[in-house]
Order: C-alpha cells, then sequence, then structure tokens
C-alpha cells in the first residue's frame, strides 16, 4: 500500500506540471480589493507614462490594462529589471546546483583578476549586490556638471574612453568590464550601483555551467524557467538578442537587453513568491529563493530624502528595513529605466508589474525609487480592503490608572492562563517574582495568582525544571501558557527560535519538547478560550507569533499555527 501511494503521489505531480498554467481575471473585490482604487492608480499612471499595469492577487488577475498600441502578447524592454530577470535567476539556479558559491572570490571563475591586487578580493556575493567596488559605467556627479558648464550633453554611446567601449561594445562588453573598468574602493565596502560589476556576474556564472547541460546564460533559464512557466519564446528574449564569445565563453547580457511582456514577467514573480515552486514542482530550492530576494547583507545605498533606494537581495531588490513605509518588509522587486518593475509582497500574496516611460519629474524634485513608492507600490496596497467583518458586540475599556494595583515590580512578559482550579498561573521574566521575592533575577520564573481583580495575591512557584536565569535576549522567557484538560503548556521564546514545555501538577515539575520551532514563530503565545480551555469551538489549539525567527526583530506580519 505504501509504494501504491508513492506511484499515485507522482503521477499527480505529473499531471499537475503537464498542464499548462493560465492565468484567471477575476473581479478585484473578490479578493479583497478595490476596483476604484484600482482604477485611480491606472489614471494616475497613464499621465505618467505608463503603458501597462498588472496587478494579480491570490494567483489571479485582479486588474490589467494597456495604453493604447500594448497588449498582454506585446514584449517591453525591461531594461535594468533583467538584473533580475536574468542575473538573478541564472545565479540563483546555479547556486541551487551547486555550480557556484556565494562567497567565493569571482576570480575563481574569472581568471584574469587572480593576479590583480583588488580585483582577486571581490566575491560573487558583492558582484550581485553592487558593493564590488567597479565602477559603473556611467558618467561621475562632477563629470556631468563639468560638462553642463561647457553645454554638453553626452549619451552612453559617446561616452569617452572605458565607458563608450562598455556601451558600444568595443570589442565586447564583458573584457571591458573585466580588463578596464576600475575598482573605486575596497571590495564589499561601500555600495555603488554598477553595470559592468553585474556583467562579471554573467561572466562568472558562465565559467561556472562551463561543460555542463547548459551552454549559456539563455539556455540555463529557458529549460528551467521558461520552459516550466509555459513562457513562449515570442513572450520573452534577453541579451540584447545577442551572445559574445569571449575566452570560448558564451556570455549573455544580464544587466539590460531584456523584453518580456507583462505576464511572462509576472510567471517569474508567482514562482519566486511561492519560493521556487510551480503547480507543485519545486523548480529552485526554497533557501535560494529566499538568499536571492532577502537583503544580502552588504552596505546600502546611499538614501536621499525623497530617494527611497532599496536594499540589494541577489540581483534583487529587498524592503527588509521598510525604505517604503507603507509596504511590508516582506516586499521584493526588480526595477530599470523608466521605471519598469516587477512588484512582490509576499505577505499579501500580491504582484504587480509596470512598463513604461518614467514616472518621476525631476523638475519637481521627484526620483525613480520616489515615484514608485507614490504612484505605484502604495496606492496599489491601498486599495486592499479588510474583510466585511460583523461588528462585535464585546467592548472593553481600562481601568482609571489610580486603581490599578502593582505587585512584584520588576518583572515583565506575564503571559497567563484560567486553570482547573479557577486560579490564574503565570510566568514572568527578568524579575524576582511576588513577595517573598526570589533571591536570584530569573529569566523564567512562575507563579500563581489567586483572588479577584479588586483583591489579589501572587505565589512563586519554585521549580528546578521551569526556571531559567539569562538577562534579556540571552535567557529564556515564557511567552505563552494554556491550560487544557489540567496540564499546563508553556511557550518558551529565546530558545532558536521558540519550545514547548508542559506541566501535569500545576507548574510543580516541568517536561520539555526535543524539539523547537526553526522558522519564523521567534515571540509565540498561545489562544486562550475560558477556564481550563473549556470555551473552545473545536478540538484544536490555536498558536501565533509575529513572523520572525527573533523575538527582539519587528515583522509586518503574524504566523499562525494549530
Amino acid at each position: 500500500m505504501k509504494n501504491l501511494f508513492i506511484v499515485i503521489l507522482v503521477f499527480s505531480s505529473s499531471m499537475l506540471y503537464a498542464q499548462k498554467y493560465e492565468w484567471q481575471i477575476i473581479d478585484p473585490s473578490s479578493v479583497g480589493m478595490s476596483k476604484d482604487k484600482l482604477d485611480t492608480v491606472r489614471d494616475s499612471l497613464a499621465v505618467r507614462n505608463t503603458t501597462s499595469l498588472l496587478v494579480i492577487r491570490h494567483d489571479k488577475i485582479v486588474y490589467e490594462w494597456y495604453a493604447a498600441g500594448w497588449s498582454k502578447d506585446k514584449k517591453h524592454y525591461t531594461a535594468s529589471l533583467a538584473k533580475s530577470l536574468v542575473g538573478g535567476m541564472s545565479l540563483v539556479l546555479a547556486l541551487n546546483d551547486n555550480q557556484i558559491v556565494l562567497d567565493a572570490p569571482a576570480c575563481a571563475y574569472i581568471p584574469e583578476w587572480k593576479s590583480d591586487g583588488q580585483k582577486s578580493k571581490i566575491t560573487i556575493r558583492q558582484l550581485a549586490t553592487h558593493t564590488s567596488g567597479i565602477e559603473n559605467a556611467e558618467l561621475t556627479k562632477p563629470e556631468k556638471e563639468k560638462l553642463a558648464k561647457k553645454g554638453i550633453t553626452l549619451n552612453h554611446m559617446t561616452l569617452p574612453g572605458w565607458k563608450g567601449q562598455f556601451w558600444r561594445k568595443e570589442p565586447d562588453p564583458f573584457s571591458v568590464s573585466r580588463d578596464s573598468a576600475p575598482v573605486v574602493f575596497t571590495p564589499g565596502a561601500d555600495y555603488a550601483y554598477s553595470n559592468p560589476g553585474m556583467a562579471l556576474l554573467a561572466y562568472a556564472v558562465t565559467e561556472s555551467i562551463r561543460g555542463g547541460t547548459y551552454k549559456d546564460i539563455r539556455t540555463l533559464l529557458d529549460e528551467r524557467i521558461m520552459k516550466p512557466l509555459d513562457i513562449e519564446e515570442r513572450e520573452w528574449s534577453i541579451g540584447y538578442g545577442k551572445t559574445y564569445e569571449v575566452n570560448g565563453l558564451p556570455l549573455v547580457a544580464n544587466w539590460g537587453g531584456g523584453d518580456f511582456t507583462p505576464r511572462a514577467t509576472a510567471k517569474i514573480g508567482r514562482l519566486m513568491l511561492h519560493n521556487g515552486n510551480w503547480q507543485g514542482r519545486q523548480l529552485i530550492d526554497s533557501g535560494w529563493v529566499n538568499k536571492a530576494v532577502s537583503y544580502a547583507g552588504l552596505p546600502l545605498p546611499f538614501r536621499a530624502e525623497n530617494d527611497p533606494v532599496p536594499a540589494s537581495g541577489l540581483g534583487w531588490y529587498s524592503n527588509f528595513d521598510a525604505v517604503w513605509k507603507n509596504v511590508p518588509r516582506d516586499a521584493f522587486c526588480g526595477a530599470g529605466a523608466g521605471n519598469q518593475v516587477l512588484f512582490v509582497v509576499p505577505g499579501l500574496d500580491l504582484i504587480i508589474v509596470r512598463n513604461g516611460g518614467d514616472l518621476f519629474d525631476p523638475d519637481k524634485d521627484e526620483t525613480s525609487w520616489g515615484a514608485m513608492e507614490k504612484y505605484l507600490f502604495n496606492p496599489v496596497i491601498d486599495a486592499i480592503f479588510e474583510p466585511p467583518y460583523p461588528i462585535s458586540n464585546i467592548s472593553a475599556e481600562f481601568a482609571p490608572a489610580e486603581t490599578v494595583i502593582r505587585k512584584a515590580e520588576g518583572g515583565d512578559n506575564w503571559p497567563m492562563t484560567w486553570a482547573d482550579e479557577n486560579n490564574l498561573y503565570t510566568a514572568y521574566g527578568d524579575g524576582w517574582g511576588f513577595e517573598p521575592k526570589t533571591k536570584i533575577k530569573l529569566s523564567l520564573g512562575l507563579a500563581k495568582v489567586t483572588g479577584n481583580h479588586e483583591s489579589f495575591e501572587g505565589v512563586n512557584i519554585r521549580s528546578l525544571t521551569g526556571e531559567r536565569v539569562g538577562q534579556g535576549r540571552y535567557g529564556p522567557k515564557a511567552s505563552g501558557l494554556l491550560m487544557v484538560d489540567g496540564v499546563l503548556y508553556m511557550l518558551v521564546r529565546n530558545t532558536g527560535n521558540s519550545q514547548i514545555a508542559w506541566s501535569k501538577d500545576h507548574g510543580q515539575t516541568w517536561e520539555w519538547a526535543n524539539w523547537t520551532f526553526k522558522q519564523s514563530f521567534g515571540y509565540p503565545t498561545f489562544l486562550n478560550f475560558g477556564k481550563n480551555y473549556e470555551g473552545a469551538r473545536d478540538d484544536y489549539v490555536y498558536i501565533y507569533s509575529h513572523d520572525d525567527d527573533d523575538g527582539y526583530m519587528p515583522a509586518d506580519q503574524i504566523v499562525l499555527a494549530r
């Protein structure tokens, strides 16, 4: 029977993958979004050079609009959004396949750098995050100001020296980046946007897959991403349509030169939103997907007051530190010139694709990132409305401050539960409990409270198996208590991430689970429901926590378990 079950499971998964994926189109209100507000977003974008807007929630298209001359089947240039769609995706596949090592020196894949004192120190992670120190192929601000005083304006093709060679592809942008682009700061010490740095990431990834199944990045993406996602050839192209042969390597541009239909772009966003899983098939290990779209831990970009530049992931951008204040911290995106953008918010199950020309107006002191936040990210998120829950008939009010009774001062946290014998059981952190106080300060102490709100007494419960010591984050602390059928259950944080214990004798002795929550649940607590959990409406116990591994880190959403 066991073997039969496995065969059926594999067969079902194959059938799911064999079916071509087609987007469903639904009314925005069915997934909690306002069509009127989305119409307003469209109108605002339409007068700001927008050619397409695609909004997807819960895997359904809820809004799709195209300007005259554009459609769902017409490709649009991606500009530097290619750094995510091509650079980030090809890197994460090479990492997934153990072809490349993220923190290895790039010279392991670019041998010409081995004898260079500066370039030999550059790592793959630094190339993927604009922290390599390799100068960008653009005029610096002082150079622009100097030319402006002379009334001279240059474009990419007319730039002097190696920078113009990069864009004119003389002889090719890869060897120019490798041999001529200088390192302007110690690798890993600062952030500076770098197209040549991304070119060399493509160089390293291509070298890492040399001799394998896929001859170049284009083939790698076609076989591992585009075909499984049912993205047809007519829907995408990359690398300016060219391949450059350098030292026997077939190199494809990853910094720009892509053309994608909005729906093709959205499919890649959906793959990353679902942690590398597509219709039941794990195309990329979820761990690498998470690393790609999360803050990579290197220097942040300079942020002017009106320019909320996000942190770098691996070819992607991350809102980990809420640089976009009204956007959840789990949001990530790829973006390019003309405000081409793929924007994903996992916690809202939301994907946005926008194509067109510049959203921002420099004459109004607007910036590229500031305009995307103002005209796209914030208003689309604002179009999400709360479910129409009925108004509760339960109300509460706080007692006047002068009537508050304070005992056991010095401790904090105090999760509690209503026990079977009508007393409250509680736990405190970083304190000495009730009088008579404990001789040492406890990270986790236990107590029983008797009486009512007008007159109560607290008694410390001394337990060799329950008490813990350690100050602040270095000591285990109770974050939740619940009694069910006469058994006390306790959730304890700061144990990497959190742990559960239970007592069958009202807190005198405790047994501890031999496992911990390893993902999220950094500060879990129980949902209590009456004395001894007698009010519960089903046979489950419910746990909730902020969504982070660490109880001391903020999070924009909660996680649930039962």
